[in-house]
C-alpha cells in the first residue's frame, strides 16, 4: 500500500500533487475520489503508479481500507463552491464536513504520521484588513466558509486530543491547468480562459473590482508537500497564497493583452457569499514551511492558457 493518499486526487489540486509527489520520488500514490468533480482522465500519464480508489469519504469503511499503512494523507476531497454551498447546503455540508471527520478518524485509527487538510482563505470572510493573517478572526459568509472552518477546527482537535500531525493550509484562488471551465460553479479564471480562446465575452459578477490572490496550482502543490515535512508544525494554520492581489478587471485585461485581443466583458449582478478582497499575508509559511512560489501572476496564465489551447477541439 502507498504511504501517500491524496483525498480528491483526481481533481485539478490533487492531480498536480500527485504529479509532485512521484516526480519526488513517491513510488506509488493512492488516490480516493468519487469522481464527482476529478476526472480519471487528469491522472492519464501517471496512472500506472497510482493506485485509484473509486470511494466517497462520506463512506468510512472505504476510506478507512485505503488509508492502511499510509504515513501522510493529503486531504483535497471537498465540494469546492460557494454558490453551490448557498444553492444546494446539503451535499456541501455531508461532503466537507462529515466526510472531512471521517478521513481525520481514519488517519487516526491507522497510524498516519500527518495530515495536511485543503482549508480555504473564505473562512476570513470580508475584512477591512488587507492582507489576512491567521492570526484574524474568522467571519465566514457561506456554508462552504463554515464548513471549511470547521474541518480546520476537526484537524486542531484530532492533533490535541489524538495526537494526529495535521496542517491546515487555506488556499487562496488556486488557478491552472485541469481546472474545469464547464460547471458553473467553476472558478474565474477557468471561465475566463474558455471564453477568451472561444472569442466569447465572459460574465463577470460585480463590478469587476473585487481582487483576489491568484495563486499558480503547481506552487500550492509543493507547498503542501513542504507541510507535510516540516517540522514543529502540527496543528497549526498557513496561508496558502502569493501575497499579491488583482481584480477582475485587471486579470481580464492581462488576458486580452497576452492573446492580442479586444473583448469587453458582460457585467451581472454580485453573488450571494462572494467576498470583496483577498490577499494572504505569507509570512508564516514562508518562516516556519520554507514556502517559495516559482510562478509570477502572468507565467502562471500563460501557461494556464497554453494547456487550454491545447486541449481544445
Amino acid at each position: 500500500m502507498s504511504r501517500y493518499v491524496v483525498t480528491g486526487g483526481a481533481g485539478f489540486i490533487g492531480s498536480t500533487l500527485v504529479r509532485s509527489l512521484l516526480a519526488e520520488g513517491a513510488g506509488r500514490v493512492t488516490v480516493i475520489d468519487n469522481l464527482l468533480t476529478g476526472k480519471e482522465e487528469n491522472l492519464a500519464e501517471v496512472r500506472p503508479s497510482v493506485d485509484l480508489i473509486k470511494a466517497d469519504i462520506r463512506d468510512y469503511d472505504a476510506v478507512a481500507q485505503a488509508m492502511r499503512g499510509a504515513a501522510v494523507v493529503f486531504h483535497l476531497a471537498a465540494i469546492p463552491s460557494v454558490p453551490r454551498s448557498i444553492s444546494d447546503p446539503v451535499p456541501s455540508h455531508t461532503v466537507n464536513i462529515d466526510g472531512t471527520f471521517n478521513v481525520f478518524r481514519a488517519a487516526a485509527e491507522s497510524g498516519a504520521r500527518r495530515v495536511v487538510y485543503a482549508a480555504s482563505s473564505s473562512a476570513y470572510g470580508d475584512t477591512e484588513m488587507l492582507p489576512k493573517v491567521e492570526t484574524m478572526l474568522p467571519r465566514p459568509k457561506s456554508p462552504y466558509a463554515a464548513q471549511k472552518l470547521m474541518g480546520e477546527y476537526y484537524a486542531s482537535v484530532f492533533h490535541s486530543c489524538y495526537g494526529l500531525e495535521t496542517v491546515s493550509l487555506r488556499f487562496f484562488n488556486v488557478y491552472g491547468p485541469r481546472q474545469d471551465p464547464s460547471s458553473p460553479y467553476s472558478g474565474v479564471l477557468s471561465v475566463f480562459m474558455t471564453a477568451l480562446l472561444g472569442r466569447r465575452a465572459p460574465t463577470i459578477f460585480g463590478d469587476g473590482e473585487q481582487s483576489r490572490d491568484f495563486t499558480y496550482v503547481e506552487d500550492v502543490a509543493q507547498l503542501c508537500l513542504k507541510a507535510s515535512r516540516a517540522g514543529g508544525v502540527a496543528g497549526q494554520v498557513y496561508n496558502a497564497g502569493n501575497g499579491n492581489r488583482y481584480t477582475l478587471n485587471e486579470t481580464w485585461r492581462q488576458l486580452q493583452e497576452i492573446e492580442g485581443v479586444r473583448i469587453d466583458p458582460v457585467y451581472g449582478p454580485p453573488r450571494a457569499g462572494d467576498v470583496r478582497d483577498s490577499q494572504a499575508d505569507t509570512t508564516a509559511a514562508v518562516r516556519d514551511l520554507g514556502h517559495a512560489p516559482r510562478f509570477s501572476f502572468e507565467e502562471g496564465l500563460r501557461r494556464t492558457l497554453e494547456w487550454y489551447r491545447s486541449r481544445r477541439t
